[in-house]
């Protein structure tokens, strides 16, 4: 099922190396890139930032490196940026790395995805150097933060700076540098821990075709906020190759905590962000109003500014500039991934001015499958218009109308490294099986309800995904996590529903002399009314600490002791 509504016109490229060029060519002197360095801010220009891609490049070809597996570890930063492009552009493969693994787990990494050079930040080095007989296939280190070269350990800067020398010699080989279009170009792991670790093999085609086929769907604008992790493919495809195609200023924001500074700092029109940051500045805004006896006052105007808006009147950027100065005051749209976004968040943000648009993607989908558009059409209960260049159809159909999401199209890993039958298992006849589960609406628009691993089917056959009942629990103020299973009877069978919930401290602090376990309890009830009997919840765990997540922040669900 599509949609009747039309695409929007992007300027075609077949190749990553044609798609940087433009950019060179079209929008030269305009920055590419913004950083802090110490007190200073720095600017990139497109010009700058490509040339440096040659020089980078040649000196990758002078070390024999420039067809081979190109490791990069670190925390989000220009250096990593610089690299990342570069290994694009040559005739090897891009194997970034999860920097939050430890480093047992960046050596399996590393090893399984036959890395032959790693580029690294300088918390590496040590672990690095102690462990360097552990790194079977790996000929050079390079630090981005080292000043000299010592055996095969190198220096960012120093490599950079030779290949300048041999490319204004007149070497230019690597500027012709290509992959073809079917050939491994990034190699992704969706997880790290030894023995499980599974690198999605993404194509030149792939990569290519995320970046064409997500501007039909989704449009950026000036400047972009970077927050999430570039070894995740979402921002690295989304946000960085994106970017460079619609020659967008990219912000680097080194450190989740940096975000509120380099919101009021760099004045972004547009970001990317998981559903856990978007819940976060949603909460703090409503916490902050009814701290400082402005919540009323807020929802007033919201009910105001929503009857204008009914007349064609919209004043959202006068009436809510104080929330949205939080933003850095130019932000125009916020995109969310990787989770489902509770919708009531969506609506807040587009009642003070600020569009969000939830998509829906999957790394072995490089990484989007759907977005919601800006257009009107934006409907935060779904997850968007379907990419054209894809099919999707649903299988093992439940009760209640949702299906497995099968996707069939362009931005389908090639499949995962070295592991056939792990491949088999999820690719058949060219249909990957994504694993969750949905279905369209009556619009046309994709809807995700949860994840087939995550489905819970009580004894009485009803079948419940947990996440519609999180998002419901997830409504309440002071809940910062929650998870919901189910609890077996004496019987054995699964008959009911616990909630474990992580709750803020602050909050809770103002509640005074409360039961909170029985408030907590109360709330969950009022919330989830209106669900069905069996959804609703017979039992609440208060927990006292954060549930253990992964490197992606997801809760793990196996983790949790019931």
């Amino acid at each position: 099922m599509k949609t009747n509504e039309k695409y929007r016109t992007v300027k075609k490229f077949s190749t990553l190396r044609e798609m940087v060029d433009m950019a060179a060519a079209e929008a030269g002197d305009s920055i590419a890139y913004k950083f802090r360095d110490g007190n200073e801010i720095k600017s990139v220009t497109y010009a700058e930032f490509v040339k440096g891609t040659s020089y980078l490049g040649t000196a990758l070809k002078a070390l024999g490196m420039s067809d081979k597996h190109i490791n990069i570890i670190g925390e989000n930063s220009f250096k990593w940026i610089h690299t990342y492009i570069t290994s694009l552009l040559s005739e090897g493969v891009c194997c970034p790395v999860d920097k939050e693994l430890p480093v047992a787990d960046i050596i399996n990494v590393v090893n399984d995805s036959d890395g032959e050079i790693i580029f690294y930040a300088k918390k590496y080095e040590q672990k690095f150097m102690e462990h360097r007989d552990k790194f079977t296939n790996i000929k050079y280190f390079v630090g981005f933060d080292r000043e000299e070269d010592e055996g095969e350990f190198l220096s960012f800067d120093r490599l950079v700076a030779k290949g300048r020398e041999i490319y204004e010699a007149g070497d230019r080989d690597f500027d012709k540098q290509q992959t073809p279009d079917g050939d491994l170009k990034m190699l992704v792991y969706t997880s790290g821990t030894t023995g499980l670790a599974k690198g999605v093999m993404l194509s030149h085609h792939n990569l290519v075709s995320g970046v064409y086929y997500g501007l039909q769907v989704s449009n950026i604008y000036t400047t972009g906020l970077s927050v999430l992790p570039y070894n995740h493919v979402y921002e690295a495809v989304c946000g960085l190759l994106v970017a460079i195609h619609s020659h967008a200023t990219i912000c680097i924001n080194s450190n989740l905590k940096h975000i509120p500074k380099n919101l009021i700092e760099f004045k972004p029109d547009y970001m990317y962000m998981v559903p856990a940051i978007a819940e976060m500045f949603y909460k703090k805004i409503w916490a902050t109003a009814e701290k400082t006896g402005k919540a009323d006052m807020l929802r007033n105007l919201i009910k105001a500014s929503n009857a204008m808006r009914k007349v064609g009147i919209d004043l959202r950027k006068v009436l809510f500039k104080s929330v949205t100065a939080n933003f850095g005051g130019r932000m125009i749209k916020i995109v969310c991934g990787g989770a489902p976004i509770r919708p009531e968040v969506g609506e807040f943000f587009d009642d003070i001015g600020i569009v969000l648009t939830n998509g829906y993607g999957i790394t072995e989908c490089s990484p989007l499958v759907s977005v919601n558009h800006t257009d009107g059409t934006n409907d935060c209960t779904t997850v968007g218009k379907v990419l054209p260049c894809l099919e999707i159809k649903f299988e093992n159909m439940t009760d209640e109308g949702d299906g497995e999401i099968c996707v069939k199209g362009d931005v389908v890993m090639l499949g995962y490294y070295k592991q056939p039958e792990l491949t088999a298992e999820v690719l058949k006849d060219g249909w990957f099986y994504t694993g969750d589960y949905g279905r369209y609406n009556d619009k046309g628009l994709l809807m995700i309800t949860g994840r087939k691993k995550n489905l819970i089917i009580l004894s009485n056959g009803k079948n419940i995904f947990p996440e519609e009942i999180e998002n419901y629990i997830m409504s309440i103020p002071y809940v910062k996590e929650a998870i919901v299973y189910s609890l077996k009877d004496e019987d054995g069978f699964e008959s009911s529903l616990c909630a474990q919930v992580f709750l803020d401290e602050e909050q809770t602090a103002e509640f005074g002399d409360v039961n909170i376990p029985d408030k907590v309890k109360k709330d969950i009830l009022r919330v989830c009314d209106e669900l069905p009997a069996y959804k609703k919840i017979s039992a609440v765990v208060v927990r006292d600490k954060e549930f253990e997540k992964t490197t992606a922040n997801k809760i793990k669900r196996n983790s949790i002791e019931k």
